[in-house]
């Protein structure tokens, strides 16, 4: 049974979706999902196959519903910028963000990575970047100052120290968001944007937020209220979520308005990204891959499609799970098989960890690269270098293309209005902010980064 067949734009017809895909679209359990049909809130119909579905057209009062059937996704596929915009992004990995906002019309001007593997990656597809290779603490923006429009960078979350009051920019010295922060200081861009996992939200009790709230403000630019985006509202065939943070320099924000990215009229599945269809037009390469050792192998033959360690036989799952069987939780990403018919679960770094499992439905081994690559909507033709570790790290860790090529064309609409502004004559554009530098006294001077250390992505 197909996850959601095809919402069309202004032209709805009668589509089913599973118990379990709604209950991803909505972001809640199918527990959840089961509540409220005993209810009696939504009506429960049977396939041939005996299987339980809704029917979309019954379920328009949901707002994640209705949104997909007003969606303005088709129209904003068909933005281009108006002028060639520029570009810086750190923390570039295995290239995800960079291929999805090179796709929404950014010309990136360097691409900061201290992995190896992943600036092979980055050159090996497109020779014409500037991949600088090295470590972040060592680079100096001061050259491109008032000569870039944007910057990004998927910062990996480090821990904050909070050992001063004021939450701001001080606290944040031995991060890696010190270093995006530090960058947009030195470049003065007319928006940036940072990316990072949802639990950054939540993090130490709100107060990691708090502080890079703060030091944003310091830095002179207006957040746009963050928001976690949903790959699989975004023709991506996972249940990935990514915080994205977007802000906006003062002396620009008051004349502009971001708007965050429709969402896709479709739901996304695993069929989607192995098979022809609305991703891709041919079956998913053959690649390489991790394999199970036999002892493993035997077990997750025991597992169907879409189930994992609570379908195992109680003797078998204890054996397996060790001291993880009387734990608390579901922990159902342990001896997972994922379903064709439903988006992959969040990728990991690797496809065979015991604690996140991802199982090929039909097939008895972990996803291939290939496969991985596709899930995160990679075209076949990217090339990842490295070993076969390296390439699902690097996969793993990438923002989804076609989440980031969303996010792209938002921010390229925006672009596209601020160079309406015209505040200041075109030619001076690239030579010059669009107000005068401000120096912040007492918060940045003579700051530097604590001691060097090597970063996850995660």
């Amino acid at each position: 049974m197909k996850a959601l067949k095809c919402i069309t734009l202004k032209n709805s017809v009668v589509e089913i979706i599973s118990f379990n895909n709604l209950a991803d679209l909505l972001g809640v359990s199918r527990a959840t999902i089961e509540k409220w049909v005993a209810k009696g809130r939504f009506k429960v119909e049977i396939g041939s196959d005996g299987k339980k579905y809704f029917e979309v057209s019954k379920l328009q009062e949901l707002p994640a519903i209705q949104a997909m059937m007003t969606s303005s996704w088709i129209e904003e596929k068909e933005v281009v910028p108006s002028r060639d915009f520029t570009s810086i992004e750190l923390f570039a990995g295995g290239g995800g963000l960079a291929l999805g906002l090179e796709k929404a019309g950014f010309h990136n001007v360097l691409l900061n990575e201290f992995d190896h593997d992943a600036c092979d990656t980055l050159r090996q597809n497109r020779p014409s970047w500037n991949v600088v290779e090295g470590d972040i603490h060592e680079l100096d923006f001061t050259p491109y100052r008032n000569k870039v429009d944007f910057l990004s960078g998927g910062f990996p979350c480090q821990a904050f120290s909070y050992a001063g009051k004021r939450l701001g920019f001080e606290e944040t010295r031995g991060t890696l968001f010190f270093e995006l922060a530090r960058a947009v200081k030195e470049v003065c861009p007319k928006v940036f944007m940072g990316e990072n996992v949802k639990g950054l939200l939540e993090h130490d009790g709100g107060r990691t937020m708090a502080t890079i709230k703060n030091v944003i403000a310091e830095l002179g630019y207006t957040l746009v209220e963050p928001r976690v985006l949903r790959a699989l509202q975004y023709d991506v065939p996972q249940k990935r979520e990514r915080l994205i943070l977007i802000a906006i320099r003062n002396d620009i924000a008051p004349f502009v308005s971001f708007k965050w990215p429709s969402v896709c009229n479709e739901m996304r599945t695993l069929r989607d990204a192995f098979f022809p269809g609305g991703l891709y037009d041919t079956n998913v390469p053959k690649s390489e891959g991790q394999l199970y050792p036999q002892s493993k192998k035997q077990v997750m033959e025991l597992v169907p499609e879409g189930g994992d360690w609570r379908d195992l036989p109680d003797d078998v799952a204890r054996d397996y799970m060790r001291g993880s069987y009387n734990l608390g939780g579901g922990k159902t990403g342990m001896a997972r098989r994922l379903s064709m018919d439903e988006p992959s679960l969040t990728l990991t770094c690797a496809p065979a960890q015991k604690q996140t499992e991802r199982c090929h439905p039909w097939e008895t081994r972990p996803l291939t690269v290939r496969e991985y690559a596709r899930i995160q909507t990679f075209p076949d033709e990217w090339v990842f270098c490295g070993s076969l570790s390296s390439k699902y790290r690097q996969i793993g860790n990438a923002v989804p293309v076609n989440l980031s090529w969303a996010i792209g064309r938002s921010l390229i609409r925006l672009f596209n209005e601020i160079h309406a502004l015209k505040l200041i004559p075109e030619e001076e554009q690239k030579v010059a902010c669009l107000r005068p530098y401000m120096k912040l006294p007492g918060v940045f001077d003579g700051y530097l980064c604590e001691e060097k250390e090597e970063y996850n992505r995660d």
